[in-house]
């Protein structure tokens, strides 16, 4: 009998299991150009990305995460948006915090929140604005992968969680939605085009239960969607007890990525089955140079952010945490915000020196760009021509974070 795989893909699988078993990402280089060779399922959405709305982002300079300078640093920011008093007053807000893996875990001997977490003193200021701006209730949220409650797995990592209830007038209560948590059953959200991978997802409740989202970012790269924003964030809210490892799972503190990753694995019964099942031609992990990008975009379109907020004050290059090979530290100084998630990324990935009209596996994209998939699905423009800037201008805030390499912002200045 002959063998229906190639030597070459045998291997790509072997290092993508071996890398999945030690929790590290699948080698990038060798399932990139692998996954360059095979055609993902084809895109059906309209493409209206020529109509996409184009809201404005502010930028401005921080040199440190003082909590009294950070509130100045948003307060103004906002207000260059449109302000968020009427977004907020007597509303419920949900604000979906970026503290991916295991914030213990120190990148080259710096702290997370100042590589690859949001810092808890954007949190505190963040929660302070709002109470001022009149919002009823803030929930804090975020997928968790261990058994304890979220204020104590974030101060276990050093968060002062009092000073963040005080500051939010004690309005906030921290909620993990990597499961039902405190509801009883999940929603089912409809992705409104019909769907990038699966046309419906099915969250924890808090996330339809809330009149506002805010989605706050690091502003870093991703070594399977590229870049890491107020979009990507949003792959958080899908359950890990239902999208996870080893789902179905209510106590699961497994990843997302045999579902939702590379399509390995069929979500469990009773969850809305992906629109294809053509995945299983890429070798193992190859195939989520595609999937990811989908999968977000497809989150966005089921909860979209009311208000984006891309903190690079201190980040990472490289990729989103630790445990990517050659990730460092980098210290761009800026932050950024606006009311549409899209438009808000488009800016931030420009400042980043990339291009975020970028076409398929180009930098800083492995395979699709989840920003110019929401683009064609007119959830917002990608195209930094078309957004209003304010504050710091694109070249002023521009810190390229592969220097040399001929972004959108050089491109421009070239011209």
């Amino acid at each position: 009998m002959s063998c229906p795989y190639s030597r070459r893909k045998l291997l790509l699988q072997g290092l993508g299991a071996a890398a999945a078993f030690h929790g590290l990402p699948v080698p990038r280089r060798l399932l990139a150009e692998e996954a360059a060779k095979v055609s993902p399922p084809p895109i059906e959405v309209e493409d209206r990305s020529a109509k996409a709305p184009a809201a404005p982002v502010a930028i401005a300079r921080a040199a440190d995460f003082d909590v009294k300078k950070l509130a100045e640093v948003l307060s103004s920011l906002f207000d260059k948006v449109g302000g968020i008093e009427k977004l907020v007053r007597g509303k419920t807000v949900t604000v979906k915090l970026n503290t991916t893996g295991n914030g213990r875990q120190r990148l080259r001997g710096r702290p997370a929140e100042r590589t690859y977490q949001t810092h808890p003193n954007m949190v505190e200021a963040l929660c302070g604005i709002l109470h001022r701006s009149g919002a009823k209730r803030v929930h804090l949220v975020e997928s968790l992968y261990e058994q304890k409650t979220p204020e104590e797995v974030y101060a276990s990592q050093g968060w002062n969680v009092q000073r963040i209830l005080e500051a939010s007038g004690h309005t906030v209560t921290f909620e993990d939605t990597r499961n039902l948590g405190r509801f009883k059953d999940y929603v089912k959200l409809a992705v409104p085009w019909g769907g990038y991978v699966f046309p419906a997802y099915h969250l924890n409740r808090r996330y339809a239960e809330t009149d506002v989202l805010v989605s706050v970012a690091k502003l870093k790269n991703h070594v399977t969607a590229g870049v890491t924003g107020a979009v990507k964030n949003l792959f958080g809210i899908a359950p890990t007890a239902l999208y996870g490892n080893d789902a179905p799972n209510e106590r699961t503190t497994e990843n997302r990525g045999s579902i939702l990753h590379d399509g390995s694995r069929a979500v469990p019964g009773g969850v809305t089955k992906e629109r294809y099942m053509g995945w299983d031609q890429f070798p193992r992990g190859a195939g989520s140079y595609y999937r990811v990008p989908r999968v977000t975009a497809d989150l966005l379109g089921v909860r979209p952010v009311d208000l984006a907020i891309v903190e690079g004050i201190e980040t990472c290059v490289g990729g989103e945490g630790p445990w990517c090979p050659n990730v460092r530290p980098i210290a761009p100084g800026v932050v950024l915000a606006g009311r549409n998630a899209v438009t808000v990324d488009a800016i931030a990935t420009a400042v980043m020196g990339y291009d975020p009209l970028a076409g398929v596996a180009q930098k800083p994209w492995y395979g699709d760009n989840h920003l110019a998939l929401l683009a064609r699905a007119g959830v917002g423009t990608n195209d930094p021509a078309r957004i209003e800037v304010a504050g710091l201008s694109l070249k002023e805030a521009l810190h390229e974070f592969e220097p040399g390499h001929e972004g959108w912002v050089r491109k421009r200045l070239a011209g």
